[in-house]
């Protein structure tokens, strides 16, 4: 493999910036940097033999090669000199000294489970599940089993960590990521079909999910017997509080007698994790207050089929290859975005339009990526120093040639409260060439009902007043009213720097 081309992505998916963030350190056989667009990993000399054998296996190119697993190859030893030739990696090399170097491929637009839609951790674990299943066949195993070994190359889940992988004894019956597995993907699955718990809540301060004791305290004493909750929550907080926290016996390497059976043993067990995962399948059709937003917003077909003209045309006549749909809501405009050959990242706040949306995509095979993010309370930094998972306005800044704000200023405006100049300040941090906004005059009886008797405070947001703002910062390129309707389409383009 050191011989092989640099990795190449679609266009617009290697970035020349780095995000600020810090070096992966938690794991002891490598660790991972970005460094000048290109994603690289020292490998250590306590993790090269197993990266090794899950490269050479026939498992392992297989889940390389269908997208599974991401891209990777090795570094010539050329590569690898003038790597650490750079002064910015040298500092890295000292302290992971590097036995072999590989670089990845760089996924357009890293997310993290906090900001999934549950369908997507639900596809995730899946994947988790069908690698450490095929991966047996060879005699190599999954290490730890948590959501962020995970991103999405659009709608599809790729497993990322290549250093999760290891040998394991043919003997061993046993998965030691079982219990990170239930904490991490199943048990924030259950609280939400159950309890209507997000994921931003299970996952956002939690890195390894919730723990079964905690969600025992939550049901009630029927439900505690019911299934799934009886295995996966209630019976072992009953072992727990019986198991002395000073035996270590529990964490001790187990063998069997034949490796035939150890594998038959451990199949089971990882098939009926599976079936659990499938019976908590995020249910389709469920209903939400946005659920019909895109189409049914104060738009008769008429007026809806003349707003999908007009974004249509803009977007053959622009070509973006980059796009951030803001209040996406089912994803109807990413994929008119998507079908035009853009790489997508559509957000919003509803988690039951964004698993439509994430769902849809994956069926028409479309190359959009719908994460739960609500723009005016966008996820911050977390980890350690803030640093592991940047903040989104971190990734996103910059990294779109064509932001589309449709239907949602008004609501940033008037419902949150967001100083117009504000958002359109936003909205020029994010992209470096064009905005579509959707502008909602105060006649609009959408408009009237979220003002609420509070006109006063909105009088002066009068499409005047708002062409002013937006000069500020871009140049109006296009402006298309909607007939029959208090609405305008305005095409901006960011005004160069300085």
């Amino acid at each position: 493999m050191g011989q092989e081309e640099p990795i190449q992505t679609k266009p617009g998916a290697v970035e020349s910036r780095d995000l600020p963030v810090v070096p992966s350190f938690r794991d002891p056989g490598g660790c991972l940097t970005s460094f000048e667009g290109r994603i690289l990993r020292f490998i250590n000399s306590g993790g090269v033999s197993d990266f090794d054998a899950f490269l050479k296996s026939a498992s392992g190119a297989r889940a390389i090669e269908s997208g599974r697993v991401v891209r990777t190859r090795i570094l010539d030893a050329e590569e690898c000199r003038r790597t650490l030739a750079r002064p910015a990696l040298q500092s890295l090399a000292g302290q992971c000294p590097p036995e072999m170097i590989v670089e990845h491929e760089r996924i357009p637009f890293p997310s993290y489970p906090y900001e999934w839609a549950p369908e997507m951790l639900h596809a995730a674990g899946e994947l988790t599940l069908d690698l450490a299943l095929a991966l047996l066949r060879d005699n190599i195993g999954l290490k730890d089993a948590t959501p962020y070994n995970v991103l999405f190359r659009g709608p599809a889940p790729v497993f990322i960590d290549v250093l999760s992988f290891e040998r394991r004894d043919p003997k061993d019956p046993t998965w030691l990521p079982y219990a990170q597995f239930v904490r991490s993907f199943l048990l924030p699955l259950l609280v939400n079909r159950h309890f209507g718990i997000g994921l931003d809540r299970s996952l956002s301060s939690r890195r390894d999910g919730l723990e079964p004791e905690e969600v025992y305290r939550w049901a009630g004493p029927l439900r505690r017997m019911q299934r799934p909750f009886l295995s996966l929550v209630s019976i072992p907080t009953w072992l727990a509080s019986r198991q002395n926290p000073d035996d270590t016996k529990i964490y001790r390497k187990q063998t069997v007698g034949n490796a035939e059976k150890a594998r038959f043993i451990l199949e089971s067990l990882l098939k009926r994790l599976r079936g659990t995962l499938k019976r908590l399948h995020p249910a389709a059709g469920l209903s939400s207050r946005w659920a019909n937003y895109t189409t049914g917003n104060n738009y008769s077909p008429e007026t809806f089929s003349q707003k999908e003209r007009l974004v249509d045309g803009i977007l053959a006549e622009y070509s973006p290859k980059r796009v951030l749909d803001v209040g996406c809501n089912t994803g109807h405009f990413s994929a008119m975005c998507a079908r035009r050959g853009a790489q997508v990242v559509g957000i919003d706040y509803d988690p039951v339009v964004v698993g439509a949306a994430w769902r849809e995509a994956r069926r028409q095979n479309l190359d959009i990526l719908p994460l739960v993010v609500d723009l005016t309370r966008p996820s911050p930094g977390i980890g350690w120093r803030n640093q592991e998972c940047p903040s989104f306005l971190a990734r996103a800044s910059g990294a779109f040639d064509f932001v589309l704000m449709l239907a949602v200023l008004h609501h940033m405006v008037v419902t949150e409260r967001v100083p117009l100049r504000d958002v359109l300040s936003l909205a020029a941090q994010l992209t470096t060439d064009l905005v579509l906004i959707e502008f909602v005059g105060p006649e609009d009886s959408m408009f009237k009902r979220l003002v609420r008797g509070r006109e006063e405070l909105h009088r002066d947001l009068t499409s005047e007043a708002f062409e002013a703002a937006c000069k500020e910062q871009f140049q109006i390129v296009q402006v298309h009213s909607i007939e029959t309707s208090h609405r305008r389409l305005y095409l901006l383009r960011k005004r160069p720097a300085g």
